[in-house]
């Protein structure tokens, strides 16, 4: 494998891992309506497992309602229990073909454990990205070994995988920051 191919594969590695965590982001609620919340809920329906964007139109008629209107009335009752089973802990009102989702304000306790939690994912998009070059770096001593690299060539690459380290470790930094704000902000 070449030099820039071994950059590639893992600087895509990287990316995957940060975005990855910036989609679970989206899903930890910080006191405001967001379909991002909800959208990717597990619904039961039409016997099959479908994600609730599939299923029901997602809107944020106020700043902390969410409503869900359904294409099929007939999957009101599936959605109303997937949202109920899911770690959201928001409690759905049925309303006819509607369902509204009253965002309740965040006590100072739940917003700790929600900082606790986003912590929590970026150390897996750590671990990821660490892992992704951790493989770069393997890949590079076995491009050396094959003769694809020089020794040099190595180093120089090493060095440059570690510069991407550091580069997605500082974007996950960046949105761990970014989202505590959000959460902690009254």
């Amino acid at each position: 494998m070449s030099p820039d191919e071994i950059l590639l594969e893992t600087e895509a590695a990287m990316e995957k891992a940060v975005d990855y965590m910036t989609h679970e982001f989206a899903g930890v609620r910080t006191g405001k309506a967001s379909p991002a919340l909800v959208e990717n809920i597990d619904v039961e329906a039409y016997g099959a497992t479908m994600k609730l964007k599939q299923l029901a139109l997602i809107t944020t008629p106020e700043p902390r309602l969410l409503v869900i209107q359904p294409f099929d009335a007939s999957t009101a009752k599936d959605i109303e229990k997937a949202i109920k089973e899911s770690k959201v802990g928001i409690n759905p009102a049925v309303d006819g073909k509607i369902i509204r989702m009253p965002i309740p304000e965040l006590s100072e306790e739940r917003r700790k454990d929600l900082v606790k939690t986003i912590k929590q994912m970026a150390e897996e998009a750590r671990v990821r990205v660490r892992s992704a070059r951790r493989e770069g770096i393997d890949e590079a001593k076995k491009a050396e070994k094959e003769g694809d690299v020089t020794e040099d060539g190595r180093r120089d690459l090493e060095q440059e995988i570690q510069k991407l380290t550091d580069q997605y470790g500082k974007k996950i930094d960046d949105s761990v920051s970014t989202k505590e704000a959000d959460i902690m902000r009254i």
